[in-house]
Parts: C-alpha cells; sequence; structure tokens
C-alpha cells in the first residue's frame, strides 16, 4: 500500500473525520474594513495576524458571510458615526470589487446562492454600530441603496436615541415609537433587523414590532453564561417563533461559564482605576488613531487550559439552543475580528470546519449540521429580501 493510500485509510477509518463538508457555510459576523481603512490594508491578501482575510476564508470552505462593517463608540462623541459609517461602507464595495475574483457582493438569497454556485464567496453587508445616533430614515434608505441590507439597532454596547442596548442605561424600556419607525422601515426596504448587543425589553419588542423575521447575529445563551451580552431563553423563543436565528458566537465569554467566573473573579481583585475619567477623542484624526491603536481586534490575553474552551463547548451551546427553539433557528456568528477568545481548535477563519466536526462529534446529521452552518441564515435572507 503507497503512503498515500495508507493515509487515507487512516482518516477514513475515523468517520468524524471521513465525512465531508457542508455544501453551503455562511457566518452570520464577521467584521471587515477597520483594518482595511486605518491600516491600508487589503482583505485579499494574506495577513499574518487577525482572524480574517480572503485566502484564509477560502481555506477555511467559507461560503458567504454577514460582511459586517463597524462604527465603534469612540466614533460617537463627537458625532462622526455617519462619517465613519459612510467610510466604511464605501470601502467595503472598493474592496469586493477588486476582489471581484473571489467575492461578489449579495443584496438577496438569489445573489448569494449564484455567486456561490460561480465558486465565489458572497459578500451580505451588514452594519454594527450606529449608522446615525439619531435614527434618521434618509440616511438609512441612502445606506440600502449602497447595497446594505442588514443592520444592528443598536449603537453597539450604547443606547440611542431609538432603541436600549443591553450594555448602557435604558431610556426608553427597549423600543421607542422612532424605533417602530426604524423596524417598519426595515421591513418596507427588504432589511435583515439586527437585535444583538440590544436590551431583553428592546428585543421582545423588535420581534414583536417586525412583520419580518428578527435575527441576534453573535451571542451566547443567558443559561449558560449570565451577562446581558447573552439572549434570554424567553427573547430567543420570541425570535424563534417569528421565523429568526441565534448566531453562536465563537467566543468564551459568552459560551463557557467556567472561563467568565474566572475572568469575574480577576475583576474583583484588580484595583480600581483612579483620576478623572479622560476626555473623549472629538476629532475625527483623534478618533482614528485611538480605534487604530486596538487593531488588530483579536483577544490578546493568555488563558490558563483550565479555563480555555474547546469546540465541544461551542457543540454543547449550539444543542442547548437547538432543543431550545428548533434546529431552523440556530447559526454561527464567529465575531472573528471582533475580539472573542476563540476555543483551541480555532486560530482564524482557516479553522471552520472545526465545527462541523464539533457537531458531528455531538451526533449531529449532515442534514443538521447544513442547516446550522448556513443553511437557516439563508433562509431568513430569503425571507426578508425577496418575500418568500
Amino acid at each position: 500500500m503507497s503512503l498515500k493510500s495508507s493515509l487515507l485509510f487512516l482518516v477514513c477509518a475515523t468517520p468524524v473525520l471521513c465525512q465531508t463538508p457542508p455544501r453551503f457555510v455562511m457566518d452570520g459576523h464577521i467584521h471587515v474594513m477597520t483594518r482595511q481603512l486605518l491600516q491600508g490594508l487589503d482583505i485579499g491578501q494574506r495577513y499574518s495576524d487577525g482572524h480574517f482575510d480572503l485566502p484564509r476564508a477560502r481555506q477555511g470552505g467559507l461560503s458567504a458571510m454577514f460582511f459586517s462593517v463597524y462604527t465603534p463608540e469612540p466614533y460617537y462623541p463627537g458625532r462622526l458615526e455617519v462619517k465613519n459609517t459612510f467610510r466604511v461602507m464605501e470601502l467595503a464595495l472598493e474592496q469586493i470589487q477588486k476582489n471581484k475574483d473571489v467575492i461578489e457582493l449579495a443584496r438577496n438569497a438569489s445573489d448569494i446562492e449564484r455567486i456561490h454556485r460561480a465558486g465565489k464567496m458572497a459578500a451580505f453587508l451588514d452594519l454594527e454600530g450606529s449608522f446615525d445616533l439619531d435614527g434618521d430614515l434618509y440616511l438609512l434608505r441612502a445606506l440600502y441603496r449602497l447595497g446594505l441590507r442588514s443592520l444592528q439597532l443598536t449603537a453597539h454596547n450604547k443606547t440611542n436615541a431609538f432603541i436600549d442596548s443591553c450594555c448602557d442605561a435604558s431610556r426608553w424600556g427597549g423600543l421607542n415609537a422612532h424605533g417602530r419607525a426604524v423596524v417598519e422601515e426595515m421591513n418596507r426596504l427588504g432589511m435583515v433587523i439586527n437585535v444583538a448587543h440590544a436590551s431583553d425589553e428592546a428585543i421582545l419588542q423588535t420581534a414583536a414590532a417586525s412583520r419580518q423575521p428578527v435575527i441576534y447575529s453573535h451571542g451566547g445563551f443567558r443559561a449558560i453564561v449570565d451577562t446581558p451580552r447573552c439572549i434570554t431563553d424567553k427573547a430567543a423563543k420570541a425570535l424563534a417563533a417569528k421565523g429568526g436565528v441565534i448566531g453562536i458566537q465563537f467566543g468564551s465569554t459568552f459560551n463557557n461559564p467556567k472561563y467568565a467566573a474566572w475572568v469575574r473573579s480577576k475583576q474583583a481583585a484588580a484595583p480600581k482605576p483612579g483620576g478623572p475619567p479622560r476626555a473623549p477623542a472629538l476629532t475625527l484624526a483623534e478618533v482614528d488613531k485611538e480605534v487604530a491603536r486596538g487593531l488588530p481586534f483579536v483577544f490578546k490575553g493568555v488563558i490558563p487550559d483550565e479555563y480555555w474552551m474547546g469546540t465541544d463547548q461551542l457543540a454543547r451551546v449550539i444543542d442547548y439552543g437547538v432543543r431550545l427553539v428548533g434546529e431552523d433557528h440556530i447559526a454561527l456568528g464567529s465575531d472573528f475580528d471582533g475580539g472573542p477568545p476563540l476555543p483551541r481548535q480555532i486560530h482564524d477563519v482557516s479553522d471552520y470546519p472545526e465545527m462541523a466536526k464539533a457537531m458531528r462529534q455531538l451526533g449531529y446529521s449532515d442534514e443538521r449540521i447544513e442547516k446550522i452552518a448556513g443553511g437557516n441564515w439563508l433562509r431568513v435572507i430569503r425571507q426578508v429580501t425577496e418575500g418568500r
């Protein structure tokens, strides 16, 4: 027997490894364009750090992604959120066009399927962070014309003028009248409504107000890790009842109770910062410089082995969600380049096949994995953008 035949025999003797990868893989939340804007990079290049670039995405078998442009909190005090949002939107379109042999803009589910059949990746544009703290509907329509098809309602971890964030003071008790107008307009346009980072009340009220399914692109379950950024069982059931999908983020912070308890103990023991708060940066150049200092947005700490999660724990979180709301309402939203402390088997997007492997090791069928790996995102996008 040749060496090649021997290796093939050894691999196929292990049923989990012998399975074919999912035919369609879509991630619900991957950060893009902040590095490209502030560091002058090209997503077509292979980077030596960070989680995401196109060469590594192809290596990981990614078919499509919520291509998530981001406007973080430092842009808010100087009211620069609109300017940054349009900068990263334009740059996203430029970079997609520049790498058109590999990736293409998708505006609906039919586009995603066409691009996938052509052997390319589909970029479904999504916004994290406020498109405008006031929620101006004219700006919303302008972003739609540019190709934006998914929008996170909250201003990341800050409450804005129309919806409460999970991690900030409640001003509206959830969603106010203008927030419902934003929801109505997104329904009319055919935009996916994303309630990740929203308060519990805001999630429930948005699900009730929307005529279309609502998604929670990336997070965990409050029953597993008790943090406001994780979704409650009640809210998850409300989204599922409307046809929505919950994306499981890949980080220990939301999915590993041991890690979360360890972090809390470290925070409790740490000395409290003294002195007056630092004045916020207000000019665009100042904010850009401040944000650039944190790039790439990846976890930079060290996790002791006993607190370092494996993909087996992520698979158990997925299974909790499936048992709670059903296999049609759970998906993957990695948050690559968004800072999550990743499981030990996943270093970047090239390791995406580890998720299917973990689900198979839990006994999941190929049919169920196909739904969670991408089919459920595609179903919601089809219903919202094409009305079917």
